[in-house]
């Protein structure tokens, strides 16, 4: 199972709303709803690099939803900012439950923090189908650092750098409050992904880099990386050694989480037959499979429980992220 992540940066932010669902209101109609998918393809945006996590989530669930709809359903890659460029091309394409896209949910929790409100796209303008998974971020290093605890970082008598996946990441976000409270001098250096952050960490260009589980573990179990404390709530069972920053007295909570987004104005018909059907791939051996091969913790919950998730989210990032002076959308 691949196990190579990417996160690409983020630029734009999509604001959280729990208002109903608006946008290409009455775009289907009932005919359409009864018999879709009618024999047409879907496509699935990805907001993402091809072989980043949300990619990979998202070609595993169209293998296996595919077999339920009878159709064909292609993952098409439009990166950039971090997904709002696809989720505006989302925003604008047909309500018929053919054009859907994996949906990162730090566009919701995370960047409405680092940039301006009018900069935003509106979460009202989707509908959510399901939601998907979560996962979480570990912090790293290169063995030759000789960093190995967060003790070790307040040391080295120079500012640290980290590198994150870009701003208004949960990358960023993680350690830019564990650095704070830690009492840690920290300059950021942002990346347009993970890739690179994780290139960056191994060839030495940044001291310590936040990176999701799933894309750090191989290079961990190769030991090219160091662990030193991970953003989880638990341990992880790939890294039972590892602290968490919450056992370390941190106050950390970031993860990533992601859901499936219709256009706003599909038919309730359609969001229901496709909800099904992504219901029976989180069902299958694979996908579960797949779930654990790469440190996901299932969130398959539908689109009002999301909402309030996510709303919850950026309501707890909005007030640790004021309270130790963060700006996420400045270097720190």
């Amino acid at each position: 199972m691949i196990r190579k992540w990417a996160v690409a940066g983020v630029g734009l932010a999509l604001a959280l709303s729990t208002t109903a669902c608006g946008g290409n209101l009455g775009g289907g109609s009932d005919e359409e709803a009864a018999e879709f998918p009618g024999g047409d393809p879907i496509t699935i945006y990805v907001g993402q690099d091809p072989g980043g996590s949300t990619d990979l989530i998202a070609r595993a669930l169209a293998d296996a939803a595919a077999d339920d709809l009878g159709v064909a359903i292609t993952v098409e890659n439009k990166p950039g900012a971090n997904g709002a460029l696809a989720a505006r091309e989302l925003a604008g394409a047909k309500p018929d439950g053919h054009t859907l896209m994996i949906y990162n949910g730090s566009l919701a929790y995370i960047t409405p923090l680092a940039v301006p409100a009018d900069e935003a796209v509106d979460i009202a303008d989707y509908e959510i189908v399901t939601g998907i998974s979560q996962d979480d971020y570990v912090l790293v290093t290169a063995p030759s650092s000789g960093l190995k605890t967060v003790e070790d970082l307040k040391g080295p008598g120079r500012p640290i750098t980290y590198g994150t996946t870009g701003v208004g990441t949960g990358s960023q976000l993680s350690q830019a409050l564990l650095f704070a409270q830690a009492g840690i001098e920290a300059t950021a250096v942002p990346f347009d992904g993970g890739s690179p952050t994780l290139t960056a960490v191994l060839g030495g260009q940044v001291d310590v880099g936040s990176i999701q589980l799933g894309e750090a573990v191989e290079q961990i179990e190769a030991g090219k990386l160091t662990p030193i404390v991970t953003f989880a709530q638990e341990r992880p069972s790939y890294l039972p050694d590892t602290p968490t920053a919450v056992e370390e007295g941190y106050d950390t909570p970031v993860q990533q989480s992601r859901a499936v987004f219709a256009p706003g104005g599909t038919p309730a018909e359609v969001l229901d037959r496709l909800r099904q059907s992504f219901q029976k791939a989180f069902d299958s051996d694979a996908y579960q499979k797949f779930n654990e091969d790469n440190q996901l913790t299932p969130n398959e919950v539908d689109g009002d429980e999301l909402r309030d998730q996510w709303s919850g989210n950026l309501d707890k990032y909005r007030q640790v992220v004021e309270e130790y002076g963060i700006k996420l959308g400045e270097q720190q």
